[in-house]
C-alpha cells in the first residue's frame, strides 16, 4: 500500500508545452524521468501545444496549472486583459530564437534588408512573426516592397526549401533543421536572428496560473526547483536528455532532435546573462526596455509593468541556478 498512498500524496500539475515533443523539451522530460518532480512532491504530466502564443490562454483559463510561452505574447496578453490569471515565473530562453530564414540561392543574405523586395512566409500564430513590425524598425527594413504570404507550419519549411517563398519567420532551432532534413544545403541557408539586429527581447517562458499558485505556492517553487536540476542535467548531458524526449516521440530522429537542443542550450538557455544572473532570472531593467520595444509590434496603449509579466518569488536562490 505505500507506493500508491505516496503517489496519491502527489500534487498534479497539468503543463503545457508551446509545441511538439522535440529536442528543446528535453529539460521537462528529463525532471520526470530523474524524478525531480516526484521529490518535490508533484506529479507533472505534460501535453504538447500548438505555438508559442497558445498555451498562454490555456494557463489563464486554467485549462493548465503551468505551461511554456512566449513571454513576449504575454505581455500581449495582459495588455489587453489585464486581470488574466497568468504571469510567468521563470525565463527559459534569455534570448529568444526569433528568426527570419531564407536561402542565400533565392538573395537573401545575414543583412536583413536583403529581405526587401522578397516573398516571406509568415504562420499567422508565429511567435517569430509577431515580432516583425518591431524589428523591421530595429533593423531598418524597407518592408514596402516586401510581401508577407500566411503559411501553415507544417507547410512553412517545405515551400522555402521549393521555392515558393524566398524566406520564413520561425524559431531558428526549428526551422533550419528542417530544412536540412528537407535537403536544402547548410551554406544555402541564412539565419537572420532578430536578437541580433536590434531586437533585445527575451524570449519563452514558464507560466503559471495565478489563481492555482495563490494556492499553491509551494508547488511553483517545487516545480520551478525540478525544472532547474532539470536544465542543469540537459545542459551537462544533451545526448543523455534527449533520450528522455526520444521515448515520447518515436517517430523522432535522434540525430536531428540532439543537433536541435544544442542548438537551443548555446544560443538561447546559457548565455552571459545566465552564467551571471543564473537560470530562469530576468533583468527588470531589461524586461521593461523590451516591453517598450514591443509597443511597436503590438497595440498596447497600456502595457503590463514588467513586475506584473514576471515573478521571481519562486525562484531558489543564485547559487542552485547557475549553469553546469
Amino acid at each position: 500500500m505505500a507506493t500508491p498512498l505516496a503517489a496519491q500524496d502527489l500534487t498534479p500539475v497539468r503543463f503545457s508545452l508551446d509545441w511538439k515533443f522535440e529536442g528543446p523539451s528535453a529539460p521537462f522530460f528529463v525532471a520526470i524521468d530523474n524524478g525531480y518532480f516526484a521529490d518535490e512532491g508533484l506529479d507533472v504530466t505534460i501535453d504538447s501545444g500548438a505555438g508559442s502564443r497558445e498555451s498562454i490562454p490555456r494557463v489563464a483559463t486554467g485549462a493548465y496549472e503551468m505551461g511554456f510561452g512566449d513571454v513576449n505574447a504575454l505581455v500581449k496578453f495582459l495588455a489587453d486583459q489585464p486581470d488574466a490569471a497568468v504571469e510567468a515565473v521563470y525565463m527559459m530562453y534569455d534570448k529568444p530564437p526569433f528568426a527570419v530564414i531564407g536561402r542565400r540561392t533565392q538573395g537573401v543574405t545575414e543583412d536583413p534588408r536583403s529581405l526587401e523586395g522578397k516573398t516571406l512566409g509568415a504562420p499567422p500564430p508565429d511567435a517569430a512573426f509577431a515580432q516583425w513590425a518591431a524589428f523591421k524598425d530595429a533593423a531598418g527594413i524597407d518592408s514596402s516592397a516586401i510581401k508577407i504570404e500566411s503559411v501553415g507550419f507544417p507547410v512553412r519549411e517545405p515551400m522555402l526549401a521549393q521555392g515558393q517563398v524566398d524566406a520564413i519567420f520561425g524559431f531558428s532551432f526549428s526551422s533550419v533543421l528542417n530544412l536540412l532534413a528537407q535537403g536544402v544545403p547548410a551554406d544555402d541557408i541564412v539565419t537572420i536572428m532578430m536578437a541580433d539586429n536590434g531586437l533585445d527581447l527575451y524570449g519563452n517562458a514558464v507560466l503559471v496560473n495565478t489563481e492555482w499558485s495563490a494556492e499553491n505556492p509551494e508547488a511553483v517553487s517545487g516545480f520551478v526547483n525540478a525544472l532547474v536540476k532539470g536544465v542543469q542535467f540537459t545542459v551537462a548531458n544533451p545526448e543523455e536528455a534527449v533520450k528522455s524526449v526520444l521515448s515520447r516521440n518515436n517517430i523522432a530522429s535522434e540525430e536531428t532532435e540532439t543537433a536541435r537542443l544544442k542548438m537551443a542550450i548555446d544560443d538561447n538557455i546559457v548565455t552571459e546573462a545566465t552564467e551571471t544572473d543564473g537560470l530562469g532570472a530576468v533583468n527588470p531593467e531589461r524586461l521593461t526596455a523590451s516591453i517598450k520595444q514591443l509597443q511597436t509590434s503590438f497595440d498596447m496603449p497600456s502595457p503590463p509593468d514588467a513586475a506584473r509579466v514576471f515573478d521571481p518569488q519562486y525562484l531558489p536562490p543564485l547559487e542552485a541556478r547557475l549553469p553546469n
